[in-house]
Order: structure tokens, then C-alpha cells, then sequence
């Protein structure tokens, strides 16, 4: 019994320890006056995430956009470079996403003209 109960917890430090970086909630910046709560996890060998809470000035509201893939297979490129597809919930459209990460900080930017272009976000990660 006990050495199940170690391998168990062994199993669930290395899997904790081993978590990339870029896995958590983190908070967009304000984009037409609303921003949101975004949870990053992976999505098979990549990462994408999902808008789980949303705010406008007056607090939390029930947007529609809740439970989109708003960060879209981001592949790690090394160094805290990612590289995928962004969605912009307030014009419906899908850009080529890239991610610099640093710490609890991100900076996201979707790019059109095969990355001449790009508007830019940063996010802080919520702890």
C-alpha cells in the first residue's frame, strides 16, 4: 500500500515538474473594452487556450465567446518562442499567432502578410 502510494506521488510531482511553461491561466490584455481569463494546456503535442472567464468594465459578464480556442496549436519553438494561430474574438477572425514568454509574462502577437504585420498583446499569467 505504501509503495503505491508513492509511485503515485512520484508519478504526480514528475508530471507537475515537467509542466511547460506556458501552462496556466493567464489574462489577456483589453481588446474593444473587454478582456478575459485564458486557460492554457496542451493540446496534443501543442497548446491552445480556451476563454474560461470574461470581463468588461463593470465586472464578469457571460460573453459568447466563452469556451473558444482563443490561442490555437502553438508549437514551442525553444526559449519561450511559440508559434500557431491566434483567434481576435471581436472580429471573428484567425491570424498567424506567436508567443514570447517570459516568466509570467506574455507577449502574443497575430500577424497577417506571412508575419510582416502584427497587432500585439501582452498577457500576465494568473496565479
Amino acid at each position: 500500500m505504501k509503495t503505491t502510494l508513492l509511485a503515485a506521488a512520484l508519478a504526480l510531482a514528475a508530471g507537475t515538474a515537467f509542466a511547460d511553461p506556458i501552462e496556466g491561466l493567464w489574462q489577456t490584455q483589453p481588446d474593444d473594452g473587454a478582456f478575459a481569463h485564458v486557460k492554457i494546456a496542451p493540446c496534443g503535442e501543442n497548446y491552445c487556450g480556451t476563454i474560461v472567464r470574461t470581463f468588461k468594465t463593470e465586472g464578469e459578464y457571460a460573453s459568447p465567446n466563452l469556451g473558444k480556442a482563443i490561442v490555437i496549436d502553438m508549437t514551442p519553438k525553444g526559449e519561450g518562442a511559440y508559434q500557431g494561430q491566434v483567434w481576435r474574438p471581436s472580429n471573428g477572425k484567425t491570424y498567424l499567432g506567436k508567443i514570447a514568454l517570459n516568466g509570467d509574462a506574455m507577449k502574443l502577437a497575430g500577424c497577417v502578410a506571412g508575419g510582416l504585420f502584427c497587432a500585439k498583446q501582452n498577457w500576465t499569467r494568473i496565479k
